[in-house]
């Protein structure tokens, strides 16, 4: 093979240096991504199905590359001869946001109705293509997941609990009629993508590599009726803080009129529908200089469910109260995870139904969820009535379950939980 026809194949179709060089500069061509290959000495640890077969000198860059056997076409990786210190992507660790920069691989797997998921593969971050018929674009039959991967001090990856996100994303898999990977499938693909673009995990202390699967129905379909096909695809971004507050206390307005949910509905299950339906109350509330909005039930209009992608805790004294699972909540992994921590720390934990006014005199009040993990809650205002929390920064309790938990997920203190997965 020629170094020429190699380099080919390693030819990106978008730049992925950084979010400043994403577009020309040009005002013509302001919403073009420029195809130019990034200069910098990097690599990444392949899976292991990627089988080396020799090395080629691509003398018109002057780096090694390895000519690889793999399931997709045109794959290319790195030599991996290179230092710990010369693989990371070359952005702006320290000014990372929570915003999409897009990365080397994705993985996609398909499935046809009342089938079973084969084999995936990793390819390319790029544009899909769907049929305008697509059951997920005309009638939101897709569901996602989100986890995220940290960099231990030796180099080596952390994930979090990624089979409790299999387990839910087949939990709402059955409510949304579609078939859904197994637990190992889900899991196994989770590693093959965190491991594909191991560079764009952050440093230790400056982030995490977010992770996002989907699980769509991609076949077209014009009467309303489950999709004759399902993609199941997992992509990647590093990301910083969820709030632009970073781990300041937020500022939350309970919504009495709108609602997320409703008993016998979605919103216990990760549907794509959820989301799109908290946008009208959320920019309002953003609008106003609230950072986010806290539903109540929809039949009584006094109880606590969430906020817009987290799930809501009230301290007070040494009991910890949160919203019980009940069909309009969604089980997050991170709720559960601090409940499980809170109870070792020896918290009394209580999952129940939690009035409003219970609010008005709490000791404090946190969020939890992946991208937030912990974030203080440093006001509440309900019916023009804003209640303050503590001072500036985290109240204890908060910060003594976010310490825990943070340092337990970057792999500072001993996983007695067996929470994590280790990937070298």
């Amino acid at each position: 093979m020629q170094s020429n026809a190699v380099l080919a194949t390693l030819q990106p179709n978008y730049n992925i240096l950084s979010p400043s060089r994403f577009y020309s500069s040009s005002a013509s061509a302001a919403a073009t991504f420029l195809p130019v290959f990034y200069p910098q000495r990097t690599r990444f640890s392949a899976p292991q199905y990627l089988k080396l077969d020799k090395q080629v000198l691509a003398s018109a860059s002057g780096r090694y590359v390895h000519e690889v056997k793999s399931p997709f076409k045109n794959a290319a990786v790195l030599s991996d001869s290179y230092s710990e210190a010369s693989e990371l992507a070359d952005i702006e660790w320290d000014n990372l946001g929570f915003g999409l920069l897009p990365t080397d691989y994705m993985y996609m797997m398909k499935c046809s109705q009342g089938g079973n998921f084969s084999k995936g593969e990793l390819q390319r971050f790029g544009n899909i293509e769907l049929n305008p018929s697509a059951g997920v674009l005309n009638y939101g039959q897709g569901l996602f997941e989100g986890l995220k991967a940290y960099r231990k001090e030796d180099g080596n990856i952390l994930l979090f609990r990624p089979e409790e996100n299999a387990l839910r994303m087949r939990q709402g898999a059955e409510r949304m009629c579609m078939p859904a990977p197994t637990v190992d499938q889900f899991v196994e693909a989770v590693k093959e993508t965190v491991l594909a673009n191991k560079r764009w995990v952050p440093p230790p202390g400056k982030g995490s590599l977010y992770i996002r699967p989907l699980l769509m129905g991609s076949g077209a379909v014009l009467g309303l009726a489950p999709a004759p096909e399902y993609t199941f695809l997992i992509y990647v971004s590093p990301v910083g803080n969820y709030f632009k507050e970073g781990v300041a206390p937020i500022n939350l307005i309970v919504e009495h009129e709108l609602h997320r949910a409703t008993p016998g509905g979605t919103g216990g299950v990760k549907t794509i529908g959820n989301y799109a339906a908290v946008l009208k109350a959320q920019s309002a509330a953003k609008a106003k200089g609230y950072s986010d909005v806290l539903y109540l039930d929809c039949v009584h209009k006094k109880y606590l469910e969430e906020v817009s992608s987290c799930n809501i805790f009230v301290v007070k004294g040494n009991v910890i109260s949160t919203p019980a699972i009940k069909g309009t909540i969604l089980p997050g992994i991170t709720r559960k995870s601090i409940i499980d921590v809170a109870r070792s720390q020896g918290f009394q934990v209580e999952e129940r139904f939690v009035p409003v006014d219970e609010l008005l005199d709490a000791d404090e009040v946190f969020c939890t969820g992946t991208a937030v993990v912990v974030s203080p809650v440093g006001s509440i205002t309900y019916k023009g009535k804003r209640v303050p929390y503590g001072v500036d920064g985290f109240g204890a309790v908060a910060q003594q379950l976010y310490s825990v938990l943070t340092r337990l997920q970057m792999g500072l203190i001993d996983d007695k939980m067996n929470w994590t997965v280790e990937l070298s």
